[in-house]
């Protein structure tokens, strides 16, 4: 009686033990858009995939807490970060002086340039802002892109879009002359059947630093200086490890990292 007694009592006590453990989990909410593919995007039953999520997930993992991700439309990302709705964003935000008064980053994840892509069908054969005059460009509203696009082609009319969706839905109806993006979501786009209508027609130079960034990295709330040193202590370790290089070979040809700063 008293030996089963005895394990009895070192069950439970086991039993708290790992509730408490998992009481005590650390959590860290991360924002991101679920409309810029393939760096995040949902799925038709609700599930957020992407590199951006891939590389989250793994940050998670190496600085041992638990992942929870929340969906937000982009021009109210930040204002939900610094009101508390998640810890950081993980959505391909490209770190800027703009927003580097709103927000702190870690050090970049990736590092791809913009691009131009047209109707296949299209008389445009440059990218320069006079090759372009006259015509109405698409792309996302509230980015580097259309900060770019604004500043540059200011011979053309610079139509703003929410996601990079619908620009590529009017581009492929006609109701486009060309669109601005980051090459990697062009080119996958074109790739797909519904960017069967359209051609990458070349990048844009130079690409300058002051409006598109030094990359894009991870947004967190100003002073948060122990979730940002973690989080770029586990970047270096996934780049080290392995790890950044099997998720990046999933999604794509080459190194998007960029070249090491």
């Amino acid at each position: 009686m008293r030996i089963a007694m005895r394990i009895a009592l070192a069950t439970s006590a086991i039993m708290l033990a790992l509730g408490a453990a998992q009481a005590q989990e650390k959590v860290v909410k991360i924002g991101t858009e679920g409309a810029y593919p393939p760096f995040n995007n949902l799925t038709a039953d609700g599930k957020l995939v992407g590199f951006d999520i891939d590389i989250a997930q793994a940050l998670c993992d190496e600085m041992k807490v638990k992942c929870e991700f929340v969906a937000q439309d982009w021009d109210g990302i930040i204002p939900a970060l610094q009101a508390g709705k998640f810890d950081a964003i993980v959505a391909s935000m490209s770190i800027t002086e703009e927003r580097k008064q709103k927000v702190d980053f870690t050090n970049k994840y990736y590092n791809t340039p913009s691009a131009i892509a047209v109707p296949k069908d299209s008389a445009l054969k440059g990218v320069k802002k006079e090759d372009l005059a006259g015509k109405t460009i698409g792309t996302q509203s509230s980015t580097t892109h259309f900060n770019y696009a604004s500043k540059t082609f200011t011979d053309s009319t610079v139509k703003p879009y929410p996601t990079a969706q619908e620009y590529q839905l009017d581009l492929a109806n006609g109701r486009l002359d060309a669109v601005e993006d980051d090459i990697v979501v062009l080119s996958q786009w074109l790739e797909t059947q519904d960017g069967a209508c359209c051609k990458l027609l070349g990048q844009p130079e130079p690409q300058p630093v002051d409006i598109f960034g030094e990359g894009a990295g991870i947004a967190i709330r100003k002073g948060d200086t122990e979730l940002k040193d973690k989080l770029n202590a586990a970047i270096k370790a996934i780049r080290a490890n392995g790890k950044y290089k099997e998720i990046n070979e999933k999604y794509f040809k080459f190194d998007v990292y960029g070249a090491d700063s």
